[in-house]
């Protein structure tokens, strides 16, 4: 098992992020993060990158087309049910790049980044554009901060020993084994982003600003459901094409809580220093990611949010180019004394689901009394 390495001040930085050494190491200053910003902008690292994104994105479709295909030939069998798998990694694939999109990382064009945005994640995931852009976008600004962070407000899953206050029945028994549980409870999370992007575009405070905006969102959702629904009963029975269905949707949930799990759980929590609220854009970033180590096949599986660190310091940073930037990140965060931590695959969902059991303890201890 990998074992996490959190640089110290001492760490020795390679000669091409040289330049980032002489930042002053104020804490919570913009100076900390102006000179790493100025080098990787200087390396091109900020540069978009289409036509990477155009063959990752056409091999995606065919990819999606060969299931398709496949479907029709097999016909209504049980021996489609496989399909489901790979059409669960294309699904992911899909997302990836609508995460990207959402982060202007494809094109400078925002119509253009727009449009890619509303394919991917409405159009073939059944996802709201504009409410995943709302929540993900708060989630940046201020990630691991309890009161305004709301990928860690108090959900299905709690993350600090007082959001335990109060949790009886079901939700307090999910508390109690929610480390044991994560990976099962995983599995609805395809549904889940369906389910919230709807309620969200229903909802008269909802984030979509304009009328147009709700009805270009609810018509590519309503295209999604009844082109997925039409597209599984034109080739399977009905009780193939619903178990096709839950099948893929699962597998689609556990793929995306592998790769959003390991990347702030367990991490500093701005909210819990009195000094937070200052954090400049380099602690509070950095301070609250994790990166994990791997090959390209890990980059390719969790879509390049491996490179947490680097995504959070430079949002519209490429997928391609987070890894070459990382030297320099990592070389600047050890001249400053920041820690920069990473830490192997496996390992990174051990801390993970080692700080939601730690969160659980005190309702198991009710529960044992």
């Amino acid at each position: 098992m990998s074992q996490a390495t959190v640089l110290p001040p001492a760490a020795a930085a390679p000669a091409a992020a040289a330049p980032a050494a002489a930042a002053p190491a104020r804490a919570g200053g913009g100076s900390e993060f102006t000179p790493l910003l100025r080098l990787v902008r200087s390396q091109g690292l900020l540069d978009h990158r289409p036509g990477w994104y155009a063959r990752g994105i056409a091999v995606n479709l065919l990819g999606m087309g060969a299931v398709v295909a496949a479907l029709a030939l097999i016909g209504p069998s049980w021996w489609a049910l496989p399909l489901a798998l790979p059409l669960a990694l294309f699904s992911a694939r899909a997302a990836f790049v609508g995460h990207d999109a959402g982060h202007a990382q494809i094109t400078a064009n925002r119509t253009a980044g727009r449009i890619l945005q509303l394919v991917h994640a409405n159009l073939l995931l059944g996802m709201s554009r504009e409410w995943w852009n709302d929540k993900h976008n708060r989630h940046h600004a201020h990630p691991n901060h309890l009161d305004k962070d709301p990928d860690v407000a108090a959900d299905i899953l709690v993350f600090a020993e007082h959001q335990t206050t109060g949790r009886t029945g079901l939700r307090g028994f999910l508390t109690r084994h929610q480390a044991w549980l994560f990976f099962p409870l995983t599995t609805l999370e395809g549904i889940a982003l369906k389910v919230y992007g709807v309620r969200a575009l229903l909802a008269k405070d909802g984030p979509c600003r304009t009328r147009r905006d709700r009805l270009v969102e609810g018509g590519l959702l309503l295209a999604h459901f009844a082109g997925y629904t039409a597209l599984l009963l034109a080739f399977l029975t009905p009780l193939q094409a619903l178990v096709f269905a839950v099948v893929h949707q699962m597998l689609l949930g556990v793929h995306l809580g592998m790769a959003f799990a390991p990347n702030h759980k367990g991490m500093e929590r701005p909210d819990e220093h009195a000094d937070g609220d200052s954090w400049g854009h380099l602690r509070r970033q950095v301070l609250t990611s994790r990166n994990i180590r791997g090959s390209a096949l890990t980059d390719w599986f969790l879509g390049g949010l491996n490179y947490q660190v680097e995504h959070h310091l430079f949002p519209s940073m490429p997928r391609p180019h987070l890894r070459l930037a990382q030297p320099a990140v990592r070389a600047h965060c050890a001249a400053l004394g920041i820690p920069y931590t990473e830490t192997g695959f496996v390992d990174s969902y051990r801390q993970a689901l080692g700080h939601l059991h730690e969160v659980g303890a005190p309702l198991r201890s009710e529960a044992a009394a």
